[in-house]
């Protein structure tokens, strides 16, 4: 089975749209200019990373220039909803595969550098100070200032998935059956694909997760940096579109996540 997908362009992703063609192929294509350069860049990487991953990954290719759309063999499975220790260590093992591999053959494939992924976290950074902030109350904005101020000095070391959660992970008959979605993909801390593993999941995946990839506190704690930051991305999406359901919705996240 393939989750969410169907012959008619679609799906919910902010970036893309994606169609399944003839029940074997995905078609993706940019809902925006700076998406383009996204799914150019996974054409580059995967066919390098995949071989040095333990699950199937996405292996796009260019199908058409003008409009953008790549395509890539389906990926089969369901987004992960139960969560063992099983799976935790299959994922924990993903992850470590993931971040070991050779951060300056990632570049040379594609992966965006650390300079630019710094780079545009200090952008992102600043627009959250910006227009997040301000639509907290009062007594709450320092503490948000004091999380922007901790993510903005992480480090960038590893080769990232960028954007991991539960929708990404795929399970088929039981077993987790690979990742997608590396449009996030660059060379940033690594702490960041574990924010929703260590701090959003049930305490049995968790923990296998973090058994499995050999977590260390230091790296516990800068996850949860992440994971506190998770909501403050659906505030701006909604700012972006209009849309004032996500921007209270984020911003209910922001304040749940934020420390007292």
């Amino acid at each position: 089975m393939v989750a969410g997908l169907s012959d008619e362009w679609g799906g919910t992703g902010w970036d893309s749209q994606a169609r399944l063609v003839r029940g074997r192929w995905v078609d993706r294509r940019p809902r925006r200019p700076e998406v383009a350069v996204r799914l150019l860049t996974e054409t580059r990487l995967m066919p390098w990373l995949a071989p040095r991953l333990p699950l199937p990954v996405p292996i796009p290719h260019v199908l058409h220039q003008e409009p953008l759309v790549v395509r890539h063999e389906v990926v089969v499975g369901e987004p992960l909803e139960t969560f063992d220790a099983v799976g935790g260590r299959t994922l924990g093992a993903f992850l470590r595969a993931l971040h070991a591999v050779d951060r300056a053959e990632a570049v040379r494939h594609g992966a965006p550098p650390p300079r630019e992924a710094l780079r545009e976290r200090a952008a992102t950074v600043k627009d959250f100070r910006t227009r997040v902030v301000p639509l907290l109350p009062d007594e709450r904005r320092d503490a948000a200032s004091a999380l922007l101020d901790a993510v903005a000095a992480l480090p960038a070391r590893a080769l990232v998935h960028g954007d991991l959660g539960p929708e990404h992970v795929l399970v088929r008959d039981g077993a987790v059956s690979g990742v997608i979605d590396f449009g996030d993909a660059h060379v940033g801390d690594p702490a960041l694909d574990l924010a929703w593993a260590l701090h959003d999941a049930p305490q049995a995946f968790a923990q296998a997760v973090a058994a499995e990839y050999g977590v260390a506190q230091e790296l516990t704690e800068r996850a949860l940096l992440w994971h506190r930051l998770g909501p403050w991305h659906e505030v701006t999406y909604g700012l972006d579109t209009g849309d004032p359901d996500t921007v209270r919705c984020g911003l209910e996240g922001v304040l749940a996540r934020l420390p007292a």
